[in-house]
């Protein structure tokens, strides 16, 4: 996910999107440990869009 996709999410569709992304790392993580995971990168992609949101998210309300 790119950050200009983020940006022009409202903050309620920023707060569902960053749900969902830590229930897929929550799945991802469970996989990883009974190594069903074949796509390893997928962990980081994951985690960063979880970052990308939340720094959007605290720029959004810094600016009001």
């Amino acid at each position: 996910m790119r950050a200009t996709e983020v940006r022009d999410l409202s903050p309620q569709e920023l707060d569902v999107k960053e749900r969902e992304l830590k229930e897929e790392l929550f799945r991802l993580r469970l996989r990883q440990r009974t190594a069903q995971l074949e796509q390893t990168h997928r962990l980081v992609e994951v985690r960063r869009d979880i970052a990308r949101i939340q720094t959007i998210r605290r720029q959004k309300e810094q600016r009001g």
